[in-house]
């Protein structure tokens, strides 16, 4: 391997940097990534606000909230890479476009599997419904039936774990949703 070459890529390759596109060229090639990522493939979009200087440095912080930015848009498929920077007030016009881009290329998105969605709730629930039964620790403690109700005891014992568990999974939820 030549030293300062990568694997399987030569030295001037723009695989890898990103390319910065005019608004429509990005779009014409957002729906070429779209098209080329049609039968498999997985296309990577962000979007966030732009706020450095076109020399690369951060620009100084300014007490000025009317200060308008551009808005930074990439996409990748992992391998072709390219980017645009849109102004505010062009902003309105770019997104319908590109909304409606999105809206064509959708068409392509698996739909999910509801059947299997619907067996792990139905799971669940027994699950749930198993756990509020009680167990019936009945039989003789000697003799004949002793191994079933050994048996019985054990899975009450279980269960009572498992009940444990679950409210401490459910306490720990509801501490995370409400952020205490």
């Amino acid at each position: 391997m030549q030293a300062g070459a990568s694997k399987g890529k030569a030295k001037g390759d723009s695989e890898g940097q990103m390319e910065l596109l005019d608004n429509e060229t990005f779009l014409e090639r957002l729906k070429g990534l779209f098209e080329s990522t049609k039968s498999k493939g997985t296309v990577w979009l962000t979007q966030k606000r732009y706020t450095y200087d076109p020399n690369g440095e951060a620009p100084a912080v300014s007490q000025n909230d009317d200060a308008e930015y551009k808005c930074l848009l990439r996409a990748t498929d992992g391998h072709v890479k390219f980017e645009t920077l849109i102004l505010s007030a062009e902003l309105g016009k770019f997104h319908a476009a590109y909304a409606a881009l999105l809206k064509a290329s959708m068409s392509t998105l698996r739909k999910r599997d509801k059947k299997k969605e619907k067996q792990k709730a139905e799971q669940a629930a027994l699950w749930k419904k198993k756990l509020a039964e009680e167990i019936v620790i009945e039989g003789p403690k000697r003799g004949n039936g002793r191994r079933k109700r050994v048996r019985r005891i054990k899975a009450a014992i279980r269960q009572d774990e498992e009940r444990n568990a679950a409210a401490k999974r459910e306490e720990q939820r509801l501490k995370s949703e409400t952020g205490v």
